[in-house]
C-alpha cells in the first residue's frame, strides 16, 4: 500500500520554467488531505523550495523534506534535523586536487550556504541556482571545519562531460557522483543519494520501501525509482532512469505527467 510519494522537482514535478502547474498541485494536495505523505527530494536547501511546500500545503507537524539529495531529513515547519550526514573538509582534497588540475570550478556547500572556491576558476553556480542562500567565495584551505552536504562543480555541459570522463576509479570509489542538470555535477559521500533520506523517513514512521512511490526524471532520481514500491520515471526522462522505473507518466513534466500518472492511480481519491 502506498503511503508516502517522493518527487524530484527538476523536469518532474516543476515545468521547465520551474513552476508547478495547478493539475499537480491539485492533485498532491488532495492525496495530502488524505493521508498520504507527500516528500520533495531535491539537491537544494529548503528554503530556496519554501514556496513549493506553502503551495502543496506541506506545512504540518508531520511534513519532512529530503534535501542536498538525501543528505539531510528536515521537518517542514521547525526545521529540525531529522537525520543529517554528509563530508568532511578532508573529504574533498583529491576534489579540489582533481579542480585544480583540470581548471574546473567547485562550489562545497555546508547545510546553511555555500563556498565557492575562490582558488578555483569561477563558477556559474550561484546564477543557476537563484535561490536565496548566501554565498561565500572562498578559498578551499579557509573552508570552515565542519561537516559538508556536498560538492558542485557548475559549467557549460561539454566541459562536465570531460570532468566525467577524466574522474578516476579512486574517485568514484570516494564519491557518488551524480549529473543532476546537464551543467551540473554533484559529488556525494559514497553512499548517499536520495533513496538513503527516504529510508530514513520511512523508518520513522514505521514503514518501509513497500509503501513509497517515487518520481523521477535523471541520474540523480535513480536511487530513488530502484528502492520504491512504484519506481515512476517520467515520460522525459533519461533512458536509464526510464529503464530502471517500474512505471513511466503518461505525460511530460510540463503536461502534468505527476498528475496524469496519479489519477490513473488514486481515481478514488482525485475528483
Amino acid at each position: 500500500m502506498i503511503k508516502m510519494i517522493a518527487l524530484d522537482l527538476d523536469e518532474t514535478l516543476l515545468n521547465t520554467d520551474k513552476t508547478i502547474s495547478a493539475a499537480n498541485a491539485e492533485a498532491l494536495r488532495q492525496l495530502h488531505t488524505a493521508g498520504i505523505k507527500v516528500v520533495l527530494c531535491t539537491g537544494r536547501p529548503i528554503n530556496a523550495i519554501w514556496g513549493y511546500l506553502e503551495q502543496l500545503g506541506l506545512t504540518t507537524t508531520d511534513d519532512y523534506t529530503i534535501t542536498f539529495n538525501g543528505a539531510l531529513v528536515i521537518q517542514n515547519t521547525t526545521k529540525e534535523a531529522l537525520a543529517q550526514s554528509g563530508l568532511s573538509h578532508n573529504d574533498f582534497k583529491p576534489l579540489h586536487a582533481f579542480a585544480q588540475e583540470h581548471g574546473y570550478p567547485l562550489d562545497v556547500l555546508d547545510f546553511e550556504q555555500v563556498y565557492p572556491l575562490a582558488d578555483l576558476t569561477p563558477s556559474v553556480y550561484q546564477q543557476m541556482l537563484k535561490a536565496p542562500m548566501t554565498f561565500t567565495p572562498t578559498n578551499f584551505a579557509d573552508l570552515p571545519d565542519h561537516l559538508f552536504s556536498k560538492a558542485v562543480m557548475a559549467t557549460d555541459p561539454a566541459t562536465l562531460d570531460a570532468a566525467v570522463a577524466a574522474l578516476t576509479p579512486a574517485m568514484h570509489a570516494q564519491y557518488h557522483v551524480v549529473r543532476s542538470q546537464p551543467k551540473i555535477l554533484e559529488f556525494l559521500a559514497a553512499d548517499m543519494d536520495k533513496a538513503v533520506g527516504l529510508g530514513q523517513l520511512l523508518t520513522h514512521f514505521g514503514w518501509d520501501f513497500s509503501n513509497l512511490m517515487a518520481f523521477g526524471d535523471a541520474e540523480n532520481d535513480l536511487g530513488m525509482i530502484k528502492a520504491a514500491g512504484d519506481g515512476v520515471a517520467m515520460l522525459n526522462g533519461q533512458p536509464a532512469v526510464k529503464a530502471a522505473a517500474n512505471h513511466i507518466t503518461p505525460k511530460v513534466n510540463n503536461e502534468a505527467g505527476v498528475a496524469a500518472y496519479l489519477q490513473q492511480t488514486f481515481p478514488e481519491l482525485l475528483s
